[in-house]
């Protein structure tokens, strides 16, 4: 029997992890595995499931703390903690961290009407530019949806015809005896529904579906990111009675050659020339809101950092707030001198004094300590 992964190895995390870390390694594993995305994969719903009741410990500082002391055992008996939650209460923490506007909502998770062979949801990626996903903008787009097919009735099955399934004898589910265990589970010919066509649709080869396309108008608001989903209520598939699932929208953000985002933060990188700072020089600054001063100084280090608070992107669940504006310094030093240069350089060194010079006061006892060693 293979090892049982601890919560903190099926997190990918260290045992000393913080909240923050957490809370980081779900959002990424929780998308990765999320039945949506991997439409049939069991193997994924139980991954998926794990990283959830995995979260939903270490996230409650409580109950990791139980859980270091005394293990699962120690959760099931002084907390009342039981790893047999349905696939709502996974759903649930899903939406608590994602939200259900981007999130992958429970109707999502329901993708299939019990009459219709394929899923009524639907889902497409967009690309936006840098600007239009920090501000928002309006989208015409183009989506291909299914509808049922006509001749079978969006059954796939010629002339809505349909047999017991022989492998399961029309129960929908397989069942597997191991001692005193015993395991069901769904049967892969007819997909758990007890029946299988007789002959396959030959309009639509079985898939149950016609293909039409629309142009729809959606609005898409300030401050989504990659890994972002926006939900466009009734423009998915059809099912046979005219209802439409949802359409879910993906995003791929194109990256801007001056500005970094990191989740609401947004970052930038100023070249400073080394004389600007010793000349404590003021410089504007390109943001997402028109310009920004920046005063140098002598003191002011490669590296170093000018936070402007609300200067960042929007958030998307609440636009009133923002995150921050990062000005990264990055300090440039020239690599060729001229004669002249040279010589100014040389002045400019020579009028500091023993300034200029720091590593001979603070050598001077050591060069003395070392001769003392070598006599």
């Amino acid at each position: 029997m293979s090892k049982e992964l601890s919560y903190y190895e099926i997190l990918e995390v260290s045992t000393n992890a913080s909240i923050a870390e957490i809370k980081k390694a779900y959002r990424k594993l929780a998308l990765k595995y999320h039945p949506d995305k991997n439409p049939g994969d069991k193997e994924a719903e139980e991954k998926f499931k794990l990283i959830n009741e995995a979260y939903a410990v270490l996230s409650d500082e409580e109950k990791r703390r139980v859980y270091d002391m005394y293990g699962k055992e120690g959760l099931s008996e002084n907390m009342g903690f039981s790893s047999s939650m349905d696939m709502d209460d996974f759903m649930e923490i899903f939406n608590s961290i994602f939200g259900d506007s981007f999130g992958f909502g429970r109707k999502s998770y329901s993708r299939y009407s019990n009459s219709m062979p394929y899923p009524l949801d639907l889902e497409i990626q967009i690309e936006l530019d840098f600007n239009e996903a920090i501000f928002g903008t309006t989208k015409e787009i183009e989506i291909e949806y299914k509808t049922p097919c006509s001749a079978c009735k969006g059954t796939g099955a010629k002339d809505a015809k349909f047999q017991t399934c022989n492998y399961c004898k029309g129960a929908g589910q397989i069942v597997m005896r191991q001692g005193f265990m015993t395991f069901a589970q769904e049967c892969p010919k007819c997909d758990g529904k007890g029946k299988t066509p007789i002959e396959i649709c030959s309009e639509c080869q079985g898939s149950g579906a016609q293909l039409k396309k629309e142009k729809i108008n959606v609005n898409i608001p300030a401050g989504v990111d990659m890994g972002h989903r926006l939900r466009v209520p009734a423009k998915g598939n059809m099912d046979n009675r005219g209802n439409r699932g949802d359409l879910y929208i993906h995003f791929d953000i194109k990256e801007d050659e001056h500005f970094i985002r990191d989740g609401m933060d947004i970052y930038i990188e100023v070249p400073v020339f080394f004389t600007q700072i010793l000349l404590s020089e003021e410089i504007k600054v390109p943001s997402l809101d028109g310009e920004l001063t920046i005063k140098l100084n002598p003191k002011v280090r490669d590296k170093e950092q000018f936070v402007f608070p609300n200067k960042g992107a929007f958030n998307v669940n609440n636009p009133s707030q923002r995150g921050r504006f990062i000005a990264q310094i990055k300090i440039i030093y020239p690599t060729k001198l001229n004669s002249e240069q040279k010589e100014l350089v040389r002045k400019l060194q020579e009028s500091f004094g023993i300034e200029s010079k720091p590593h001979k006061s603070i050598f001077e006892s050591a060069f003395e300590k070392i001769k003392s060693w070598i006599k």
